[in-house]
């Protein structure tokens, strides 16, 4: 008679978090992903009573023939006491796959009943039957109770045929022998949980490590996988996921010692740290929610509660709709915690963008439209986030479509495999993949990838493997670790101990006495299995390796490293006379691929515990940096920062030397064209090498430094420290991928080609996947062959623009184009880009406004007449008259003082400015411009299209500066201040210039503020533009507005220095997006460069090898060399700037001596052209 489970005690109350209840539609997640086999996930059991218990863990892998494919796992509990026929069932089903088992006398024995049940179209009942138990006693053989008939070609549909025995081989359960009690293995998949459609049959993977000779091991083909939990258990048995025995692959080790068990992780000390408690008498797998989107959902409600925000606003009964190609969607799919964070910063910078992706059927793979061989990931339901922490639950129709995704790709977690499944081979940018997730948790792999591309110190290691790694080059070269491919691991005994001895012996583990000896890949990603060896222990590191080699997998490999101490340092005597322990740091570091695929270090945790066994992720709380090193006897300032220096450095060498080697490896194995590692986490321990503080790379993660760094902020937030830059940055380069994806394939219609110094649009135009029409006056231009269409038109004669902007409409209907935006990055042509944008009714500045700017003398009339504001545009302006006759100067002599100066009323880059002392001057100034340039073909490019008309403006004292201005709808997105050195006078060449501007901030501020005033005045209110302004005692004043992007080297320095591409932010704006940019731009380095004449540096650079040595050190790095012309334009007081080249440093003084140097050795520095006087400026 089966005896009736014991009531369950009442137990003491505990506060739980606040249950939110699913919105009605989230049921709908109980559908459940086609497109693989998916297994039963391993969850954590609760306890039934607390008499005499037994938790088996259980994983069953299960194929089907059907659409409709039911999982039933039961375990029998039996007991062999005073009446040994008492037997307990629990039942864990159909979604779950862990249960108590309770019985009130010990030993037990355990039954396992894996239930197959397949129901598919056309297959009639009893086709296909599965049912076996097995009895796992003390010892002896357990044979299976059922034998299943399955006869050939039941299963095996689909493109991987699982082996299906004949009807004359039945397939049973066995085992042999008996096994240590506690023994360890490895779990052999991260797939989704719970039971799945299947649209294909699946082969279950080889398990790591194969059963010894004569240890017990149990197998199952046909419709199901392998069964875990292979044991009996005794009184006080604590079993967790680490704690499991494969009847696939059973372990000879031993149970690991506490001290080995902080060694595996917080698996071992807590398992199931990365998800959250279930709340009491909950089981999450338990809950008939096959992919745990309802868990997800309340774990998501949890978090955001205990951020003090409002739960999520379910507005699915109401579908959302317009989404449309310029919509921008980032979606993250798997769990909400790691990324909780991200998404609520981006739904402040971007409301609505952020989407949360929680089950697999609230998204759908269609084929790519733009991408052959692609899928276009739509979402038809999701959490979306917008300003204040709000979140809401939104259904979308038609279905929204993802320009970006990422998710919890980490070998291991419950999401894994459905969240991998959907972000394989999309069309957009991914961050991250299954197979590179598996990359980055190879710990060889990581060292190879750490030493030998970022040349970072690693532990001497020795790795086996075996056969031909197809992630690894074939012959790895790597400062630090050794590989030695084996062909047979049984047949090669003496060469593994030759390697060993000689790897032991060796002048690399001089420094060290201690050896841990582990297997490596990604299937035993945080498993813990390693055993630590004295180095002196020769013969029995070898018996460790050779063990491990037994069941070695082409996947995985065997690891001999050095076990490296943490550095030891004097530190301040203790406060008190008790012992101090011996402890360990260990560094976690946090880097993001951020604009123009620079790598950028996002945050630093660390951890502390005791050296014998260093601590992990999860293992210890996290804190900061600085107080670690002051903790470790670190006291000098200077020491820490440098510390710090070189941790940026090393950690986004690391993420640089990734992303080169993903670069080398095809679409499939990185899980996609459009795959790449966005973030990335870097483990570093603080050793002494040679004497010194060395920074030793460990390990690279995908997900586990994300977790702790989101600790590390949200503690921080709880003590009153302002929010750190993580959520920010990784928010910003998430969203400006997005961004960079939803250009792809635009139509832009470009006015005007420009000359050499504008070669990079096309380039950028290539890079982003933009289609673009151009018009130009030069049918021969050499832009021709760069765009998708040319369009020749000679429009130079710019004062007919109205009438050029509707021959330009005619010729794009007649040729059946419909631009998506329009826009100019000619100064010549921004008046008639205007007129086009008005004419397709795209978005742009108003042609009026654009006229206003244009115009020098009419920009600073208009401001004049600004008087609102505090202070109002009008305090920016400068006194000025229009000259078109020589009676015009006699009449601006009296309205504007002297000293002034002359220049052309739309003239560019500088041409025919100049000082004025008084009115003759500025007659004689007159005259010869009037004579010598009267139209476009005397000077191209400067404005003469407009006509040679000239003004007379106050001169303005102080120091000359740039500001480049991102507009949205009057909103400024994005200011970047660069300073100029002292002008050549009395024609005002621009000699020098440096980036970020060594202004005080206040002082900077002044300059932003006053450039945007002034555009917002003129009625600038979309665009990039670019501003010149003085800075004197007074505050700024205005020279003169550029209606586009900044001219020369700007764009250039802006995207070396702080990131962002102004050329992409005016075209974001032209399609009416507005662009993502930094919030707190931070410089990256600095820049200070010189301009070089045709006058002065020509025949130097020309004969001497200059310009040869210039665009070697470009091509190196070295330098930034930015043409403006091919050949000297103009001469004498009309010349402009032949090329400019710049120096980068991580200070400005520092980037200054790199340029003078430079300068002295190409000749550019001479008495004439005074380098070193236009660099002093700087400071």
């Amino acid at each position: 008679m089966a005896a009736r489970a014991p009531p369950r005690p009442a137990r003491r109350p505990r506060a739980a978090p606040a249950r939110v209840a699913p919105p009605a539609g989230l049921e709908d997640s109980r559908q459940r992903l086609a497109g693989g086999a998916v297994p039963v996930s391993r969850c954590p059991c609760v306890p039934l009573s607390p008499w005499s218990r037994v938790t088996v863990w259980v994983t069953a892998w299960v194929t089907g023939t059907g659409d409709k494919t039911l999982v039933m796992v039961q375990l029998t509990g039996a007991g062999s006491g005073a009446d040994d026929r008492e037997r307990v069932t629990a039942r864990a089903g159909p979604c779950g796959a862990a249960a108590a088992l309770v019985a009130p006398c010990l030993p037990v024995a355990v039954t396992v009943t894996v239930t197959v049940t397949p129901r598919a179209a056309g297959t009639k009942p009893g086709d296909v039957r599965a049912g076996s138990s097995a009895t796992l006693g003390t010892g002896g053989q357990a044979e299976g109770e059922d034998e299943r008939r399955v006869q050939p070609g039941d299963a095996g549909r689909g493109t991987g045929e699982p082996r299906v025995p004949e009807p004359s081989s039945p397939a049973r359960f066995s085992g042999h022998g008996s096994h240590p009690k506690g023994t360890l293995a490895p779990p052999t998949w991260g797939g989704a949980p719970g039971c799945a459609e299947l649209a294909q049959d699946y082969t279950k993977p080889e398990v790591p490590g194969l059963a010894p000779s004569g240890q017990p091991e149990a197998t199952v083909t046909g419709t199901e996988g392998s069964i875990w939990g292979h044991q009996t258990y005794q009184r006080g048995d604590k079993l967790g996921p680490q704690g499991l025995l494969s009847t696939s692959q059973p372990s000879s080790e031993p149970m690991p010692s506490p001290e080995e068990q902080e060694w595996a992780g917080p698996e071992a000390l807590c398992p199931g740290w990365l998800e959250d408690e279930a709340p009491d008498g909950e089981v999450p797998g338990d809950s008939g929610d096959p992919d745990c989107a309802t868990h997800a959902y309340e774990r998501l409600q949890r978090a955001l509660c205990q951020e003090g925000l409002p739960p999520t606003l379910d507005c699915s009964a109401e579908p959302r709709t317009g989404f449309g190609p310029l919509d921008m969607t980032v979606c993250i799919l798997g769990s909400p915690t790691p990324f909780l964070p991200v998404l609520l910063e981006g739904g402040t910078r971007c409301p609505g963008a952020m989407v949360l992706c929680l089950s697999p059927t609230w998204a759908s793979r269609v084929p790519s439209e733009t991408s052959p061989g692609a899928w276009s990931l739509l979402l038809s339901r999701g959490v979306s986030f917008k300003v204040g922490g709000h979140s809401a639950l939104e259904t979308y129709v038609p279905p929204r479509r993802a320009n970006y995704v990422t998710g919890t790709f980490a070998p291991g977690d419950p999401e894994g495999g459905w969240v991998g499944e959907l972000a394989r081979d999309l069309d957009c940018p991914t961050g991250g993949s299954v197979p590179l997730a598996h990359r980055l948790q190879d710990t060889l792999v990581a060292r190879w990838v750490l030493a030998a591309r970022a040349n970072l110190p690693v532990p001497p290691t020795l790795a086996f493997v075996l056969g031909a790694r197809g992630d690894l080059p074939s012959e790895p070269v790597a400062p630090g670790v050794r590989l030695v491919r084996l062909e047979d691991p049984q047949g090669q005994q003496s060469l593994v101990q030759e390697e060993v001895g000689a790897f032991l012996g060796g002048t690399a583990m001089e420094p060290y006495s201690q050896v841990v000896v582990r297997p490596a890949g990604w299937r035993w990603w945080g498993t813990g299995t390693r055993s630590t060896h004295r180095k002196e222990e020769g013969a029995a590191v070898a018996q460790a390796v050779g063990a491990r080699l037994r069941g070695l997998t082409e996947e995985d490999s065997v690891l001999l490293e050095a076990m490296v101490p943490t550095a030891r340092l004097p530190v301040p005597p203790p406060r008190s006379p008790a012992p101090r322990l011996p402890m360990a740091l260990r560094i976690c570091t946090l880097v993001c691929r951020s604009w123009g695929d620079r790598p950028q270090l996002c945050q630093v945790a660390c951890a502390v515990g005791r050296a014998e066994s260093p601590v992990r992720h999860g293992a210890a709380l996290p804190q900061g940096l600085d107080s670690s090193l002051q903790q470790w006897g670190v006291v000098a300032p200077s020491q820490r920062q440098a510390l710090a220096t070189r941790l940026r450095e090393a950690t986004e060498a690391a993420m640089a030397a990734l992303l080169a080697t993903e670069a080398e490896l095809s679409p499939q194995q990185r899980g996609g064209t459009r795959a790449h590692t966005d973030i990335l986490g870097v483990d570093f321990l603080l050793a002494c090498v040679d004497d010194a503080l060395e920074l030793v790379a460990l390990a690279t993660n995908s997900q586990r430094c994300l977790e702790t760094c989101v600790l590390a902020e949200a503690m921080g937030r709880g003590v009153g420290e302002p929010r750190g830059d993580l959520p920010r940055l990784l928010a910003e380069a998430m969203l400006h991928r997005a961004q960079c994806h939803l250009v792809e394939g635009k139509d832009i219609l470009l006015i005007g080609a420009g000359g050499v110094s504008k070669s990079f649009v096309w380039e950028a135009a290539r890079d982003y996947g933009l289609r673009i029409h151009l018009v130009e006056s030069d049918p021969e231009h050499f832009a021709a062959g760069l765009v998708q269409t040319f369009l020749p038109y000679d429009s130079r004669e710019h004062r007919r623009d109205e009438e050029h902007a509707e021959r330009v409409l005619e010729l794009l209907r007649s040729r059946g184009l419909r631009p998506h935006a329009c826009l100019s990055y000619w100064d010549d042509c921004v008046v008639l880009a205007a007129l086009v944008c008005q004419g397709l009714g795209l978005r742009g500045p108003a042609p009026a406004a654009v006229r206003v700017a244009k115009q020098k003398s009419r920009t600073h009339r208009h401001l004049q007449g600004c008087r609102r504001g505090r202070p109002p545009p009008a305090a920016f302006a400068v006194p000025c008259r229009r000259l078109q006759s020589h009676g015009d100067v006699e009449r601006a002599a009296g309205a504007v003082p002297f000293p002034a100066v002359a220049k052309l009323e739309f003239g560019a880059g500088g041409v025919g400015v100049r000082l004025v002392e008084n009115a003759g001057q500025c007659h004689a100034h007159a005259a010869r411009l009037w004579r010598d340039l009267r139209d476009d073909a005397d000077h191209p490019g400067i404005g003469l299209g407009w006509g040679n008309a000239m003004l007379l403006m106050e001169y303005v004292p102080g120091t000359e500066h740039d500001v480049d201005l991102v507009v949205f709808e009057g909103r400024l997105l994005g200011a970047w201040v660069s300073d100029n050195g002292p002008t050549r006078v009395p024609a005002f060449l621009e000699t020098a210039a440096c980036l970020p501007s060594c202004l005080p901030a206040d002082r900077q501020a002044q300059l932003v503020r006053a450039a945007l005033e002034c555009c917002r005045a003129c009625g600038l209110r979309d665009g990039v533009f670019n501003v010149e302004l003085k800075l004197g005692p007074a505050g700024p004043r205005l020279l003169e507005i550029n209606p586009r992007m900044g001219g020369f080297y700007l764009r250039d320095w802006i995207r070396e220095v702080y990131g962002p591409d102004l050329l992409l932010a005016a075209v974001l704006v032209a399609l009416g997006v507005p662009p993502v940019l930094p919030a707190r731009p931070a410089p990256r380095t600095h820049l200070a460069g010189v301009m070089c004449l045709g006058s002065e540096h020509g025949e130097t650079l020309a004969g001497g090898g200059g310009m040869e040595a210039l665009r070697e050190l470009h091509g190196r790095g070295l330098v930034r060399l930015n043409r403006l012309f091919e050949e000297p334009e103009g001469a004498g007081e009309y010349e402009e700037p032949l090329l400019s080249v710049a120096c980068a440093g991580a200070t400005l003084a520092e980037a200054c001596e790199r340029l003078l140097g430079l300068c002295q050795g190409l000749g550019i520095d001479s008495q004439r052209y005074p380098v070193e006087h236009f660099l002093s400026h700087f400071k």
